[in-house]
């Protein structure tokens, strides 16, 4: 009982933090995600250097993480004018690679393959999120709120989370994906997936730039899509042997416990909306 009113606390926290900072102002929304970024790529570059084969340093993979997401931030808020500030990333990543060359570690390709994962499974996501807020989509039939994707896709990851807990506690029988996750079932995603598609209806009311089926389509692509990265985020701490990918979110263990299923979310909108756009 304890442990689920800690869980309940540190959820509503959390959730009220998000949705502040996104619906504040777009700075605002920049430094939460700039914020996440650092802790996020932080938190993975620790657990995967549990395995022993990994010895790289944190600080300048964090500095480089960064600045993609400062220049995501700046060239979407540019609509795509700055593409410049990109070069320095570049150049890090460059880095990274004639490090390891001249480095006398005894498995560098490791090193470059936990870098490089960082890099795609963490950082270019959150970047993405500048994309979702100040790109000027084709299918909008009027202009959005910066804030209105974002807020939308969390959202839809939430319902969707607690749906499909309901509904594989009431009536789960079949197993998901027994290997990786043992306690989801077919019942809980079926029940996530229809709570969220009917929640997209009454965002369609309240968000009326996109039509109502483009709306249950972006909800779909959050369902499938989340559920996969809660899945991969699940696969890589049972390969590494842990439960929790962190303990700094008391009884929802660490960031990337917490961002798993956005990680894979956002990426999937952004081509959903270009997709639709065409």
């Amino acid at each position: 009982m304890k442990n689920f009113i800690i869980r309940t606390l540190t959820a509503i926290g959390i959730v009220a933090v998000q949705v502040l900072c996104t619906y504040l102002s777009p700075l605002s929304l920049a430094i939460l995600f700039l914020l996440l970024t650092a802790l996020t790529v932080n938190e993975f570059l620790g657990i995967v250097s549990k395995t022993g084969d990994i010895a790289v340093s944190r600080p300048v993979i964090i500095v480089g993480s960064c600045y993609l997401f400062f220049a995501f931030w700046l060239n979407s808020l540019t609509q795509g004018e700055a593409l410049v500030v990109f070069a320095p990333y570049l150049a890090f990543l460059l880095y990274c690679y004639i490090k390891e060359l001249y480095g006398k570690h005894a498995d560098p390709i490791a090193n470059l393959g936990a870098i490089m994962m960082s890099q795609l499974y963490a950082v270019l996501p959150l970047s993405l999120i500048n994309v979702l807020a100040f790109t000027k989509f084709e299918c909008f039939t009027e202009p959005a709120p910066y804030y209105a994707i974002p807020l939308t896709i969390y959202v839809f990851i939430w319902i969707n989370d607690t749906g499909a807990y309901l509904t594989g506690v009431t009536m789960g029988r079949h197993k998901l994906f027994p290997r990786i996750s043992p306690k989801k079932s077919w019942e809980g995603s079926i029940g996530g997936a229809l709570l969220t598609v009917a929640s997209a209806f009454a965002v369609a009311h309240f968000c009326p730039f996109m039509s109502v089926w483009q709306w249950i389509g972006m909800a779909l692509t959050v369902v499938v899509t989340g559920t996969y990265g809660d899945l991969t985020e699940s696969m890589i701490k049972r390969q590494i042997g842990i439960k929790d990918s962190g303990h700094i979110l008391p009884g929802h263990g660490g960031f990337l416990d917490r961002l798993d299923s956005m990680l894979f979310a956002i990426p999937a909108v952004v081509v959903y909306l270009l997709a639709i756009s065409l």
